[in-house]
């Protein structure tokens, strides 16, 4: 037998090797670097009380410039290396939004002397200094430079008002839960400014410089100041207050009988859930186009920014009033009791979303009814505000891909930027998605008792316990299950998560054969409808041509496979003619009529960049705008629900 076979094939195979050995040692080198280890060099939260209680002194007196002066002392028990951290993740933001590019000028000292710091390369929002041996406090000095226009973030000062949010203003140190860290607050205001704030004020009587009773960092975080040169307060109920600052005199000119139904609101909720989850409650309401909107809830008070005319234009937009009665449920429903993973020890530690469906959901929810139910707004008015509600998320198309869950993570993953596709990719639709879940909870209920239950019953068992407590009463998903089952067994776990977790086509609208209603589209909308457009200064077309436009002919959201999605429109193109004619709105809404009669497509001249171009969109079924319509005669199961106990 010969092996010549053999000898080639292993010739072979060693020429191939030397071959790719050379053409590798050919090619260039790639180093592989070495990969470090991220640190965690930030103490962990204890639960002991801090030794010492931190003073903190923000002067708010340069109302020109938007500068807030903060000068803070903080005790400490040692020598050695000190962390400070500025709050990250704030509650009621659910999302690490601390401000803390806008904080400017930081020294820090010691017994005269200034301390080198240094910020971690990992946690930005913790600063280190060594505390040299015999001090026993270190003095942390700064401006918070607010924004001056809304290009660089929210406005919280102006010549005739301001928002002090002391997390803005404070650093803390780390180690300690935010609860265990006393501070003891002094707020310098311009001279002949007034106040609302849910602090205790040492000296009530006080102006100018306001020095508070201490509190824990915890509470301070959670009261925050309006205060303003043109300034009333009503009192609403023992221990609850209305205050009101606002750009002019003119604006705080209430009626006796608005501010009555502001006195109702609170006599609705305390009937509502039995108990009252504070000490004494502080409304903030700031009327200004100046200063940033907000709607932010706090345990015993809230901030509260509506446009001009709350209270003057009071038949014109009753779109705004359901802000005071959304930010007040929250006292109950994600102050007291809140979701177990939402609340942290202290402000470095995220924050998950998980509950929000509830926490956001369920006081959507139960703003729409006590807004009814108070006076606040009309019953009409707010069913028309449901039907929009519901027809927006029933032709939501982005349902048919993302679960409902998904969207409590939109804080965090947007930071509530404007989305170029909100149909699609959904935005925070645990807000109004979940109040239809807890209007098919409560019709259910209704049903299941004959009318003799409600999700009223619910809210006694969930929020109504310990009168008077304002600490936090946390739980999870199955705790709200086993609430719903100690009203109604049934269920509740399998009904939840079906709208929560799973992916629907259809938006949850059980509510509404039970309630007594349908949802149906009109060819002219509800006066609600008409409101809103006024007050946002825009036609809405939703529900036809699929898109919103402004005023100047700028498109905002256009539906995602509408019919003007499928012409080619997209959003922020601006609309210059309508059937040749220059823009307007109802030259846009007759042209809509007229398609449906002459059966012929729209045509638009539409501008998008530099480029001009003729759009033209075959729709042909006219207007629509979404109503309820009663089933039936008679007091129907939603009629009840919206009616004053």
């Amino acid at each position: 037998m010969s092996f010549r076979p053999v000898r080639l094939a292993v010739q072979s195979v060693l020429l191939v090797t030397t071959c790719l050995s050379v053409a590798a040692s050919a090619q260039p080198r790639q180093t592989m670097a070495a990969v470090l280890p991220v640190p965690d060099n930030i103490p962990a939260a204890r639960d002991v009380a801090y030794p010492g209680t931190v003073t903190l002194v923000v002067d708010a007196t340069d109302t020109q410039r938007g500068i807030f002066t903060v000068r803070e002392t903080i005790p400490v028990a040692q020598a050695g290396p000190l962390t400070l951290l500025y709050p990250k993740w704030l509650p009621g933001n659910h999302a690490p939004r601390g401000s803390i590019d806008d904080v400017a000028g930081l020294k820090i000292s010691a017994g005269g002397q200034v301390l080198p710091w240094k910020r971690d390369p990992v946690e930005v929002y913790a600063v280190k200094v060594d505390v040299p041996q015999g001090a026993t406090a270190v003095t942390v000095e700064f401006q918070y430079v607010s924004p001056v226009s809304n290009a660089q973030g929210r406005v919280v000062m102006t010549p005739e008002m301001l928002n002090l949010q002391w997390n803005l203003t404070a650093f803390y140190p780390a180690g300690y839960y935010a609860r265990q860290i006393p501070v003891a607050a002094t707020a310098i205001l311009p001279v002949g400014w007034k106040y609302g704030v849910a602090l205790e004020p040492v000296d009530p009587a006080a102006t100018g410089t306001v020095a508070f009773k201490p509190v824990s960092f915890e509470t301070l975080v959670d009261s925050p100041m309006f205060a303003g040169i043109n300034f009333r307060q009503e009192t609403l109920a023992p221990g609850v207050r209305l205050n009101i600052v606002a750009d002019t005199p003119e604006e705080l000119a209430a009626t006796p009988e608005q501010i009555h139904k502001h006195r109702n609101l609170v006599t609705q909720a305390t009937r509502l859930f039995g108990a009252q989850h504070y000490d004494h409650y502080d409304f903030l309401l700031a009327i200004t186009d100046k200063m940033g909107g907000i709607g932010l809830e706090h345990h015993r008070s809230s901030e509260n920014g509506v446009t001009p005319g709350y209270f003057t234009k009071w038949d014109e937009g009753s779109g705004r009033r359901n802000l005071l009665p959304h930010e007040y449920t929250h006292s109950w429903d994600g102050k007291y009791r809140r979701g177990a993973d939402l609340y942290t020890a202290e402000y470095s530690q995220p924050m998950r979303n998980s509950l929000l469906w509830v926490y956001e959901g369920q006081t959507q929810y139960w703003g729409y009814v006590l807004q009814a139910r108070s006076g606040l707004v009309s019953k009409e008015d707010t069913l028309a505000a449901y039907a929009s509600i519901a027809a927006t998320l029933d032709k939501r198309p982005g349902r048919n891909w993302r679960p409902l869950i998904d969207t409590t993570n939109d804080p965090i993953l947007s930071a509530r930027r404007p989305q170029p596709w909100v149909s699609w990719q959904r935005s925070e639709d645990y807000y109004n998605e979940g109040l239809l879940i807890w209007l098919d909870a409560d019709m259910q209920i209704r049903e299941l008792t004959k009318g003799k239950k409600s999700l009223d019953d619910f809210a006694r068992v969930f929020f109504g316990m310990n009168d008077r407590d304002w600490g936090v009463l946390t739980y999870q998903f199955a705790d709200v299950a086993a609430a719903l089952n100690k009203v109604v067994p049934y269920d509740w776990n399998t009904f939840l998560d079906t709208r929560v977790n799973q992916i629907a086509p259809r938006a949850p609208l059980g509510w509404l054969e039970k309630g007594g209603y349908r949802l149906v589209y009109a060819a002219e909308p509800t006066q609600w409808w008409k409101n809103n457009e006024k007050t946002a200064k825009n036609t809405d077309l939703t529900y036809s041509l699929g898109f919103t436009v402004g005023a100047d002919g700028g498109l905002g959201q256009v539906i995602w496979d509408s019919p003007a999605f499928r012409a080619g429109l997209t959003n922020n193109a601006v609309i210059t003619a309508v059937g040749g004619k220059a823009y307007s709105g109802d030259a846009l809404k007759t042209a809509v009529k007229d398609a449906q009669t002459r059966k012929t497509p729209i045509q638009l001249l539409v501008k998008q960049g530099d480029r001009f171009s003729t759009v033209a969109i075959p729709y042909y079924d006219g207007p629509k705008y979404p109503r309820l319509e009663k089933v039936g005669k008679g007091t129907a199961r939603l009629d009840t629900l919206l009616t004053a106990r």
